[in-house]
């Protein structure tokens, strides 16, 4: 069983040094070692030079793609490499590797294609939740991902997700750009991929400016259930001319 961490960094030197011990650590006792490749996306600060001079793994974009370029390129890689599953894991030390194991369940035992590591889904899990803005847009977003796919998704923009290798091959050819988690779960749902959701306790930030920016809370909103609205009409008519 390989798996591998796809861990998309952009200007994370306060961050990403510890979150590649954090794994290495984990490996030391963990009876499936976890495999990891930074996608640096094109940072400004010295998370390259961080990178390079601890000799972690990592693929440096020399221009910044944004977090889909990034993602898309972490899948790329482990569809080359032959890898059983891949796991979106943030560098900025907001997921806990801890729930690797539990996230990939699902997997293993062959009851889903993508499991979506969710903070919501028993808030008990994890202490953070979020501000409120996010929790009302994340709410807006499970609400119309529900209305025209089927199905809730309580945690619809969580970057911490498993999934296995039809859907691997899936992502490294195609993967949504402009809002990558809501957009990709959209996809797999047309396409009547398995989804499923699993608690998981995350962290606040510990360092660094998140690249998600929520002072256009109304406008993000707005965007994204247009975005759901578009892609589940597309992804239908695609899915027809097979």
């Amino acid at each position: 069983m390989k798996i591998l961490l796809i861990i998309p960094a952009y200007n994370e030197e306060e961050n990403i040094l510890k979150v590649c011990q954090t794994i290495e650590q984990y490996n030391e006792n963990a009876e499936i070692k976890l495999d990891y490749i930074v996608i640096n996306d094109g940072s400004k600060d010295n998370t390259l030079k961080i990178l390079r001079d601890n000799k972690l793994n990592h693929v440096n974009l020399i221009k910044n793609l944004g977090i889909g370029g990034a993602v898309q390129t972490g899948y790329k890689y482990a569809f080359e490499n032959k890898y059983d599953i891949a796991i979106q894991f943030d560098g900025d030390g907001q997921h806990d590797v801890n729930y690797v194991q539990k996230i990939c369940k699902p997997l293993i035992e062959n009851q889903s294609d993508m499991v979506i590591g969710s903070r919501y889904l028993n808030k008990k899990e994890s202490e953070f939740q979020s501000t409120f803005m996010r929790r009302l847009g994340s709410n807006i977003i499970s609400l119309f991902i529900k209305l025209f796919c089927g199905k809730k998704i309580t945690d619809p923009t969580s970057g911490f997700r498993a999934v296995n290798k039809d859907v691997i091959k899936e992502f490294a050819e195609e993967y949504p750009t402009e809002y990558p988690e809501p957009e990709s779960t959209v996809s797999l749902l047309v396409n009547k991929y398995r989804i499923v959701e699993t608690p998981v306790s995350m962290n606040a930030r510990e360092g660094g400016v998140s690249s998600i920016r929520f002072g256009k809370t109304v406008d993000y909103m707005v965007k994204v259930v247009l975005a759901i609205i578009v892609d589940s009409i597309s992804f239908r008519r695609k899915r027809r001319k097979k």
